[in-house]
């Protein structure tokens, strides 16, 4: 079982801004994320001792690569700093995270920076959705001649085997994106926190709630988003000294208890061609969530408090329901119909507004996964505030399920 990696503090941009409009570009959200980060843990810039930085496709939205030298230019004191930058699509931020968790923990530094972001809303939908294609096969699947939009024709194709295997109903996706978008009008940083919708928004109505690829709509979608997250991550060295500095208990300090990390192959008919004879789509994905539990010490993810999940669709929240175990394969719509996964549910999901309602910059989601997480299990999530909430649990994807990494965030023992 590794160290625990405790989580000093962090931050998150406001999602609903859009930084070119404002004449902004990604090195200014960078900066204002890490020096808001700092502010947060309370800490000086020469504490820190490495950098690392989750990012998807700022070559293609913003031309710049080499986002680890942002680092020095925020801060003198940071102009040495060893720094890296890490790709997964939209699971970019969590493999950022697992790499410093990995330096901490071989005892090379004790605290470590962890800053994930993405600009993208500064081209039209259609070239956006052309750059996030890439996390597909490129030239073998979702091709221009099949659809318009990569990743909901993708999405649309794990609808159908769904419901090839087990059935399923469209009202249920429905309201899964219902509750993430009422939890995201708490949640003072989602991106429609202020949005309304007419009655009907939520069912099937084309006009309402417009088809845009299959069976896929309007309102399964997750936000094409502007911002970043970043964490401190400390070792128990450093975080006992921090806690003491602060005038408070090591227990205190939220931690990442457990992880679980898994890939498949990157065509996502590969992936169903090899899970036809067995009872889960994604068998890889149930492994990364139960090994993340079972090295946090719980038998099963329904131990658990909630999940912050990657709905980038609605659909994606509803395999992660049985993936997770929390119903048996293919009944997920059993947990959305008994009212489990909302805020007063027992295993709420995604009380920050996910995907969906908070937004999606897409190599930010899984450091702002972590960081929600760890808000909750220390009474700091605000308005949008869980009643119980000692473990938490995150589940990241990127691409079409390719890659999956979970977090165990708790604090006690």
């Amino acid at each position: 079982m590794s160290a625990d990696i405790y989580i000093l503090g962090g931050s998150q941009t406001d999602f609903v801004r859009n930084w070119a409009r404002e004449g902004l570009e990604i090195y200014d959200m960078f900066a204002e994320s890490l020096t808001d980060a700092m502010d947060d843990a309370g800490i000086e810039p020469a504490q820190i001792e490495v950098g690392h930085v989750g990012n998807f496709v700022a070559e293609l939205f913003t031309r710049q690569g080499l986002l680890g030298g942002f680092f020095g230019m925020v801060y003198p004191e940071l102009a040495s700093l060893p720094t890296a930058r890490h790709e997964a699509a939209c699971a970019s931020g969590s493999v950022a995270t697992l790499a410093a968790m990995r330096d901490i923990e071989a005892g090379h530094y004790d605290v470590a920076c962890v800053l994930g972001l993405e600009l993208m809303r500064n081209v039209d939908g259609k070239t956006g959705a052309e750059y996030l294609g890439s996390a597909a096969w490129w030239g073998h699947e979702a091709l221009a001649e099949d659809c318009d939009f990569p990743w909901p024709h993708l999405f649309d194709q794990l609808t159908a085997e769904y419901d090839r295997r087990y059935g399923i109903q469209p009202d249920y996706l429905n309201r899964i994106s219902e509750i993430n978008f009422g939890n995201a009008k708490l949640n003072p940083r989602a991106q429609t926190r202020d949005w309304q919708f007419a009655e009907g928004a939520f069912t099937c109505d084309d006009n309402l709630n417009p088809v845009i690829e299959g069976r896929v709509r309007k309102q399964d979608c997750g936000q094409i988003t502007d911002g970043a997250a970043c964490v401190i991550l400390a070792s128990e060295k450093a975080a006992r000294e921090h806690a003491a500095k602060q005038g408070m208990a090591l227990s205190d300090i939220p931690r990442i208890k457990g992880w679980g990390h898994r890939s498949a192959p990157i065509h996502l008919q590969r992936k169903l061609e090899l899970s036809k004879d067995a009872p889960l789509v994604f068998p890889h994905a149930n492994q990364c969530l139960t090994e993340a539990a079972h090295r946090a010490g719980f038998a099963e993810v329904a131990q658990l408090d909630g999940l912050e999940t990657h709905d980038c669709f609605s659909m994606t929240e509803y395999m992660a329901i049985d993936h997770a175990g929390l119903t048996a394969p293919g009944e997920s719509w059993r947990a959305v119909e008994e009212g489990r996964i909302t805020r007063d549910g027992d295993f709420p999901i995604n009380p920050s507004g996910g995907l969906i309602g908070l937004g999606h910059p897409v190599g930010a989601t899984g450091v702002r996964m972590l960081l929600d997480c760890a808000r909750q299990v220390s009474g700091r999530a605000g308005g949008y505030q869980l009643s119980e909430a000692e473990n938490m649990l995150t589940f990241n994807v990127g691409g079409s399920t390719t890659t999956c990494v979970s977090f165990v965030v708790g604090v006690g023992n």
